[in-house]
This record gives structure tokens, C-alpha cells and sequence, in this order.
């Protein structure tokens, strides 16, 4: 026992000597990314940040509302519904891996709610309606549903009715990093993790030999970046985390949730504070942490231990204040 611990300490030591730390920092998507890559080989990182830098564009190029010319502005402003809209691979992956959540979620996630989070003040300031009505919640309703978007062939989407339209915000940022991370693997890089605006994939181990640490924030509007609730331990896994406690709005005292229930069209009311998903690639891990603060405590961990190598924290705020969490089955198995 004596010998193999001196041999592992050995290693580690010979690995902490060789193996260096490369980070990577910049901005995409209206947020920013870090990025830290392990490896002993400095050809593998030599301009590599161009390359992150150049997918990422790609990827904003695809799928932002914020660019005129971007493929899904101009889907969203076509209103030929009988011929099939032409789309690139990002934007084909990211809606095939959209239709599966939407399925799996019985709705909870739908990419086609923009409008109704647009009405409540959450998209275009100048759109917001101080006090909707059930009457304009209901006609914007009528032109919302992810399921009346149709796959007519491959590289191809088509609307049903011409008022639909898409935003793949809630799972953009993590099929870029999953992206990002498949670029790294591509160049040889085994042991790395990146960030894009607080979603994760960590692959293979740290410098110094150790699983990759992932704080999950304390669910507090008034807690500062670095309170965390927990730690999570991360390899060859993603990590996302939604809520309602960063970005919301009060009125008359009341504080309404950013995140839209797709079924009702109003924001969700529940006592979610928090989700946080584990899962093998990060664009699932995105958009589930979405779906579950809508589905709640008991349809979320129902869904969570249907679903293979998926686990999830889910976080509450009682009326007190008082914080309870929901882990799955398997979610202590990360933590520490």
C-alpha cells in the first residue's frame, strides 16, 4: 500500500511537472467565455483561440435574434409557409435536439414563446405591456407552439403558420460549448473545461490530477457571484443551471419569474428557485434546467430518473424564505 501510494504521489508530481494550463477568455452571445485546456503540448493551443473564436461567430451567425441576417432572423421574418426553409447544420442539430426536449418535457420547453417573453418584459423593452390581459396572452398563445414547426426533409424546417417564429436561447450557449468542446478534442486536447455564461462541459481531469470543481450559485438575488450554495465534481459531463432569481421584474410587489410557462403564457409561479442539470452534453443540459424550473419538484425528478446519465438539483424557496433542495437519485455522486 506503502509503495503504490509513493508511485501515485510520484505521478502526480511528474504530471504537475509536464501538463500546463492554458485559459482562454473572451466575449460571445452577449455574455463572456472562459476556457482552461491541460496539456503538455504547446503546438495543440497555438492559435487556438482564433479558432474558438471563429466557431463561436459561426454559431451567433446561426442562431442570434440580435443579428438582422442571422439564419434564424430570417426564418423568423419568412412567411412563406408552403415551401421548406434551407438551414445549416448548427441550426439543424440545435432544432432536432430542441423537437427531443420538447417532446420529453410535454411542453415545458418550447423555442417558440419569444413573444410571450418579449409581452412580459423580458426580450425588447420597447414590447412590454405593463399589465397583459388574458385576451392578449391568449391571441399570442395562438401563435406560439414548437410542435407546429415541421422537419420536411434533412437541412430543413418549415413553419405551419407564418406567424410562428423561433429563439433557441435557453439551449444556444450550451451547444456552443459543446461545440467549443469538440473543437478542443479535435486538436488533441483531452483534459479541459469550458464556460460560456455560466453553462459547462469538463473533460478529462485538472492539472494537478483532480476532477473538475463547478460551484452552484446561491439562488439569492441579493447573493454575490462567488456565494454558492454547493460544489459540484465534473468529468466528461456538462453542468447547466437555470432560475428565477437573476433576471426577473416586480410589480405591485409581486416578483415575476423571467422564465414563460409555454403552456399558459404567463411566468412561472412555482416555488422553483433553481435547477441544475447534469448530463452528457451541455445543449441537453441547457435547455432541461429550463424545462424542470416550469414541470416543478415532483413531474422534474420524475422526469430526471427516466433519463440516462441525467441528474439534477432542484432548489425551492419556501414562503419563509427558507431554501429546501430535490437532488436525483444519482446527484450526491458529483457533489462534495
Amino acid at each position: 500500500i506503502c509503495l503504490l501510494s509513493h508511485l501515485f504521489c510520484l505521478c502526480v508530481q511528474i504530471r504537475c511537472s509536464t501538463e500546463k494550463e492554458f485559459v482562454f477568455t473572451g466575449r460571445t452571445m452577449g455574455t463572456t467565455y472562459h476556457i482552461k485546456a491541460v496539456t503538455r503540448y504547446f503546438k495543440r493551443v497555438s492559435g487556438l483561440k482564433d479558432k474558438i473564436d471563429e466557431r463561436l461567430d459561426a454559431i451567433n451567425q446561426s442562431m442570434s435574434t440580435y443579428i438582422d441576417d442571422s439564419e434564424i432572423s430570417r426564418f423568423n421574418r419568412s412567411t412563406d409557409i408552403g415551401t421548406p426553409f434551407r438551414v445549416g447544420q448548427d441550426f439543424f442539430q440545435v432544432f432536432k435536439k430542441a423537437q427531443q426536449l420538447h417532446t420529453q418535457t410535454g411542453g415545458a420547453w418550447d423555442g417558440t414563446i419569444k413573444p410571450l417573453v418579449d409581452l412580459w418584459g423580458f426580450g425588447k423593452p420597447e414590447q412590454r405591456v405593463e399589465s397583459p390581459d388574458a385576451g392578449i396572452i391568449d391571441g399570442l398563445l395562438k401563435k406560439t407552439g414548437f410542435d407546429q414547426i415541421h422537419v420536411p426533409g434533412d437541412g430543413y424546417v418549415q413553419k405551419t403558420h407564418a406567424d410562428l417564429t423561433l429563439d433557441f436561447a435557453s439551449i444556444a450557449k450550451g451547444y456552443a460549448v459543446d461545440q467549443v468542446s469538440l473543437l478542443l478534442k479535435s486538436e488533441g486536447i483531452a483534459d479541459f473545461i469550458v464556460e460560456i455564461g455560466g453553462e459547462v462541459f469538463a473533460a478529462g481531469v485538472r492539472q494537478d490530477g483532480g476532477r473538475w470543481r463547478v460551484g452552484v450559485n446561491m439562488p439569492d438575488k441579493n447573493a454575490s457571484l462567488n456565494d454558492l450554495y454547493s460544489v459540484v465534481q465534473l468529468s466528461n459531463r456538462a453542468m447547466a443551471t437555470s432560475g428565477d432569481y437573476r433576471n426577473f421584474i416586480e410589480r405591485d410587489g409581486v416578483m415575476y419569474s423571467h422564465i414563460i410557462d409555454p403552456r399558459t403564457g404567463y411566468p412561472v409561479r412555482n416555488t422553483v428557485t433553481s435547477v441544475t442539470i447534469i448530463a452528457p452534453d451541455c445543449t441537453l443540459a441547457d435547455g432541461l434546467a429550463t424545462a424542470i424550473v416550469v414541470m416543478g419538484v415532483e413531474q422534474g425528478n420524475a422526469l430526471l430518473e427516466k433519463l440516462p446519465m441525467v441528474e439534477g438539483l432542484i432548489i425551492v424557496r419556501d414562503p419563509d424564505g427558507k431554501l429546501r433542495d430535490f437532488p436525483s437519485s444519482g446527484f450526491t455522486a458529483h457533489s462534495q
